[in-house]
């Protein structure tokens, strides 16, 4: 006979109150342990992201010195070219037979001298724009070391909080899994609902003097009788969170 599996088992309506209190219990150590963690793992991711922000900028700064620097060289080039046609025309001049041929070379020579001074001004800005990328460059760099330098620490600290409480951890989520498996699928994602919308991430809580322990909202005497009778689930009517009677509490912390 095929055996079945735990979540297919029908428990009765106690043995559901008193799996979840016990689920509540050891997912709300697991929430101490996170809580001592603190922001550190958001820190982190934090950091992680400046940095590749940082490496990006850092990377096409580089490739637009580098575009600069090139456009440098080839204004470079055009003003050789420039003073080698200037001089073939100044050659040229001392062979024309007439004013007119002399006044077209004049004109031409005028024209690579502007070429010249206009790749002159170019490159003044070039070297201006270099010089810009070359300080964020600087700035940049220095960021990165030090996001790197923070991360490289935060990501100690984490780690030294995580070893401290692995084991703990590891074996709180071993028993948590455990109880999940015997809770019905449709209750567990109500309490796992119900948890993620808690500000505390209390789930299930206890009836204190005569009051929801979660949201501290009077409960009728009758409603508070048919907890006691553990028949049914019962939920706040303020609140939504699964309450539990004080048998129950008291047997999980004798």
């Amino acid at each position: 006979m095929e055996k079945m599996k735990p979540q297919e088992i029908e428990i009765s309506v106690e043995e559901r109150l008193r799996a979840l209190y016990k689920l509540q219990l050891v997912d709300s150590e697991i929430d101490k342990i996170k809580i001592l963690r603190g922001e550190l793992p958001l820190e982190v991711q934090d950091l992680e992201d400046e940095i590749a922000g940082l490496e990006t900028r850092l990377s096409n700064l580089k490739e637009e010195l580098n575009l600069l620097e090139k456009s440098i060289a080839k204004k470079n080039n055009e003003i050789a070219e420039a003073q080698l046609l200037i001089k073939k025309y100044e050659e040229q001049q001392k062979n024309v037979r007439n004013n007119r041929e002399y006044d077209s070379l004049s004109k031409e020579i005028e024209f690579q001298t502007l070429e010249i001074e206009l790749c002159n001004k170019k490159i003044r800005e070039f070297n201006a724009q270099i010089e810009e990328k070359k300080a964020l460059i600087s700035t940049s760099e220095v960021q990165l070391n030090e996001k790197q330098q923070d991360l490289q620490n935060k990501k100690a600290e984490l780690e030294e909080i995580i070893d401290d409480t692995r084991k703990e951890e590891e074996s709180l989520l071993k028993k948590s899994e455990e109880l999940q498996s015997v809770i019905e699928e449709r209750l567990l994602a109500a309490y796992k609902r119900i948890r993620g919308n808690a500000r505390n991430g209390l789930a299930v809580v206890s009836i204190q003097r005569d009051a929801c322990g979660g949201c501290f909202n009077q409960i009728p005497p009758q409603r508070q009788l048919d907890i006691k009778s553990r028949k049914k689930i019962i939920v706040c009517e303020y609140c939504g969170r699964i309450l539990v009677d004080d048998e129950i509490i008291k047997e999980n912390h004798s």
